[in-house]
Order: structure tokens, then C-alpha cells, then sequence
């Protein structure tokens, strides 16, 4: 996945509707709750929601094995699930094929629901599905490796794609142990 998501995490100093600058106001909804947003003048009603980004995650099954994916722009031994962005009138689960299609090269047979969860580094929602494929797996252009693993090797990590691992093992009553993971940046942060 490239850097697109920072735009939800970005503060426009412009408004994209009519070019004149934002600033923090107070921002009522339909609620009655006030809060503060970056906004343009009233008579325009641009509001900056900075709304989740919503993103596909695929725990991939591929002849009894899971496989787990390296992007090119992560470290070393850093795997974590197929992903990708959700397209603009696009169902999840031809998301998810499309990405592993995309990303690994494989044909996705079933996808099943396996629950969805908040990246708060990158502003995210990551719907996660089993997705059970077939084919030959070809890497695509964002992947640097991919590593197969037998379902009970897994060890899930403690924040986004990582707790899809953990529910999907927990529901298959197989034993794990979370896999530490230094502390991440959020995009544009200096370590």
C-alpha cells in the first residue's frame, strides 16, 4: 500500500471546494455534539471529518498454509496480511480478490468475514477477511517477499492486521503467542 492514507491524517490549510483557508471552528452535528474540526467559512460547509480510510486485510490460505506478505517500503522480517485500499463503489470481498490477485497472484476461491479493525497510525478501518485461494504466486510491484507459515507456527501482533491473526486462530482453538513488535511511527514522523 502506498502513502495515499496520509491525505486522511493530513490538515488542509485550503479548502479544496472554493480555495479559501481553513481554520479550527466549532462544528455541531446532527447530534447536538460540538466539536472542533478544520472548516471553511459557513457559507461554503466544507469540513475536514478526517473519516477512516477503509482498507481490505486477507489472511490468505493457499494449499494449508497461510501466507503472510512483505511490503517493499517495511523492514526486514516485517509480514503481515495481504492489503490494499477499498475502491470507490467496490464490495470488500471483491476487494480482497482483487488484491491478492494484484499483490500475490492468486485466485481467491472463498472469503469469510473474520472481523474489522482500527489502524489509528495510518487513520484506517481493515476489513479482514480468510480468503482461501489458488494458482501460483507471483509477486506484485509492492511486495519485496512473501513467507508461508502452517496456521499453528502464526504469532499475531498486538495492532491492526495482527489482531485479524489472533481472532482468526482463536476461532480454530489454536494456541499463540503474540509476536512484539517495536512501536510504530505515524506517516511523516521522525523517529
Amino acid at each position: 500500500m502506498g502513502g495515499g492514507a496520509a491525505l486522511s491524517l493530513e490538515s488542509f490549510a485550503f479548502c479544496p471546494r472554493c480555495g479559501k483557508p481553513l481554520a479550527d471552528r466549532p462544528i455541531t452535528d446532527i447530534e447536538g455534539i460540538t466539536t472542533t474540526r478544520r472548516a471553511c467559512e459557513a457559507a461554503c460547509g466544507y469540513v475536514q471529518w478526517k473519516n477512516p480510510v477503509p482498507v481490505v486485510g486477507a489472511l490468505v490460505e493457499y494449499e494449508a498454509d497461510i501466507i503472510l506478505a512483505r511490503n517493499v517500503a517495511w523492514p526486514d522480517k516485517f509480514f503481515a496480511l495481504v492489503t490494499g485500499y477499498l475502491e470507490a463503489n467496490e464490495d470488500p470481498r471483491r476487494a480482497i480478490a482483487r488484491e491478492v490477485k494484484e499483490e500475490i497472484g492468486l485466485d481467491v476461491q472463498e472469503t469469510h468475514l473474520i472481523g474489522n479493525y482500527i489502524f489509528e497510525l495510518k487513520n484506517e478501518v481493515v476489513m479482514c477477511y480468510h480468503a482461501i485461494a489458488t494458482g501460483t504466486i507471483v509477486l506484485g510491484k509492492e511486495l519485496a517477499e512473501y513467507r508461508r507459515f502452517k496456521p499453528h507456527q502464526l504469532r499475531p501482533w498486538r495492532r491492526g492486521t495482527g489482531l485479524a491473526v489472533a481472532d482468526w486462530m482463536r476461532a480454530r482453538n489454536l494456541p499463540f503467542e503474540w509476536l512484539e513488535r517495536p512501536p510504530l511511527k505515524r506517516e511523516g514522523e521522525k523517529a
